[in-house]
């Protein structure tokens, strides 16, 4: 019901309007009233109310210069105005003040009702066209536009001067100014290999749960960083961002921590930085962090906090205190499955902080290098790659034995270049056929209501996760925004076309609800369909 707020100096017209109205047959909840502005403003300023009915004339604070002060807090507030004056100085006042009617003395219950009524319905077209917009916005998702992952992607590889930046923002209409910044870096994916459809759909709500607390709070901006994980940029004043970033930690910890079974999840945090340009450096710090997912599975959030006990304690090990369960060459397996090339040397840095001092031994040098080349071996032959095809890259590209510390490291960052080089070409290759299966399926099911991007990944044999990230990548728009055109396509052929009603015509494009796919084609189109059908005919 919405909520109804009286203000009138006259007691008898105040007790007759808040008794003898039959508020909640309209609809309406009387929630308060007051003899006056001054008394009547903190009331209103605690209750909230959707209908503010005020007298003109009142002592210490008349009906407009409260109705001004509520349009200014409260714009959604609809005012009706009752005066006993009619007088057009007072009317075009309270239409520049935005008061929706104004109603002489004396006030009829029929009057009273039809204006009620009139409010009631343009109240109920403002939510349903919020909703609307809300269900479009999500359906978009703002956070997987690619033109934003490029953005990204040169902010923090440093390639942007602070004035690109800004004028690159201002083009994507993304509101970055702020005191301070930081970033959190975030990775989802489900456990099993083939999840069952129960399975798929939990994860994919628990997934839209983030996505949509981050894009519902202005000091967060989401963005896809790369196919398996995520960024967000947290933003607002310094004395502010610790506690946004433990909130954003907390909302992930809370979703994922009842999915443990089935979901797996990671999140890494830099470190606060007062500048743009510094962005770069945050952005290195969060990265670092999170490629101890590798190393420390069951941290599931790497901050600088969660791991300066298990930094510290690597730095004074030597080959005695070696805790070989941290060299397990599944790790590296595990890391050239999932992992990313820019991750590369973060990777190994952390990989080689296990050792600690015990790389000072050339004895220990020799296992850690057989180690790494039996590892990455063992990996390309898992996805199949014919000896013929690595034995030359390899023997090629690396040295034949470990002299130093930096030998190693340079071995290991060229092994794993080599292998991941191998594994995207594959990849490539069955990522170029699954997607052109994929677009076949859209093309041919664009118009089913059922579509989806989970039940297309299911189709094609990917992660609705990797399926999302290549879309984007290959078509430069979303999923939604490629088949939303689709069916707004196929719906102006049937508007010029056809004698089909604009109800026929949603449901043969996909839509079930004709009033939301009335709204889409005016977002798209600029018109509804039946202005579009008159003008083209």
């Amino acid at each position: 019901m919405l909520r109804v707020f009286l203000v009138e100096d006259e007691s008898v017209i105040r007790d007759g309007l808040r008794n003898k109205i039959p508020w909640e047959q309209y609809g309406f909840q009387f929630v308060g009233d007051a003899a006056d502005g001054e008394m009547a403003l903190p009331l209103i300023r605690k209750l909230k109310p959707d209908v503010l009915i005020t007298d003109i004339k009142m002592p210490f604070m008349d009906g407009l210069s409260l109705s001004e002060i509520v349009k200014e807090e409260f714009p959604r507030t609809r005012i009706i105005i009752i005066s006993g004056y009619d007088d057009f100085e007072y009317a075009r006042q309270a239409i520049v003040v935005g008061v929706d009617q104004y109603l002489l003395k004396p006030i009829t219950r029929a009057a009273l009702r039809n204006v009620l009524m009139d409010l009631k319905e343009k109240i109920g077209q403002e939510v349903e066209q919020k909703d609307y917009q809300t269900q479009f916005q999500d359906e978009m998702q703002e956070f997987e536009r690619f033109p934003l992952r490029r953005f990204f992607e040169k902010v923090l590889d440093g390639k942007l001067s602070v004035k690109e930046i800004y004028e690159e923002a201002a083009k994507l209409s993304l509101p970055i100014t702020a005191s301070c910044y930081d970033l959190m870096i975030f990775s989802l994916f489900e456990k099993e290999n083939q999840p069952s459809r129960e399975h798929r759909d939990r994860f994919m709500r628990k997934q839209d749960e983030i996505f949509h607390y981050f894009l519902r709070h202005p000091q967060f901006i989401l963005f896809r960083l790369n196919v398996n994980s995520y960024g967000v940029l947290v933003k607002g004043e310094g004395f502010q961002i610790d506690e946004m970033v433990e909130s954003g930690l907390n909302h992930i910890r809370r979703l994922c921590l009842s999915e443990e079974e089935h979901m797996g999840w990671y999140v890494a945090v830099g470190e606060v930085v007062e500048r743009l340009s510094m962005l770069p450096q945050c952005y290195q710090k969060a990265n670092h962090y999170f490629a101890y997912r590798f190393i420390l599975p069951g941290t599931h959030v790497l901050t600088e906090k969660t791991l300066a006990a298990y930094l510290n304690d690597q730095e004074e090990k030597g080959v005695s205190n070696v805790d070989f369960m941290q060299m397990d060459p599944e790790l590296i397996r595990d890391f050239l499955s999932k992992g990313e090339e820019s991750e590369i040397p973060n990777f190994v840095d952390s990989y080689l902080g296990n050792i600690g001092h015990g790389l000072k031994s050339r004895m220990f040098r020799g296992y850690v290098f057989f180690n790494i080349r039996v590892a990455v071996v063992t990996f390309l032959e898992s996805i199949r790659v014919e000896q013929a095809e690595y034995q030359d890259e390899i023997n090629q590209a690396v040295p034949k034995a470990p002299d130093s510390e930096e030998d190693i490291y340079e071995y290991f960052v060229g092994m794993l270049q080599i292998a991941m080089k191998i594994r995207n070409r594959i990849n490539n290759y069955q990522g170029r056929k699954q997607f052109k299966r994929a677009l076949d399926y859209i093309d041919t099911h664009y118009d089913q209501e059922i579509l989806s991007l989970s039940l297309v990944a299911e189709q094609t044999g990917m992660s609705p996760n990797y399926l999302s990230s290549i879309f984007s990548q290959n078509m430069q728009k979303t999923f939604i925004e490629y088949v939303t055109e689709k069916r707004i396509e196929k719906a102006k052929k049937l508007l010029r076309y056809t004698d089909k009603s604009s109800g026929e015509i949603a449901k043969e494009v996909g839509y079930k609800d004709s009033h939301y796919f009335s709204f889409v084609f005016r977002k798209l189109q600029g018109c509804n369909p039946r202005e579009y059908r008159a003008e083209k005919r």
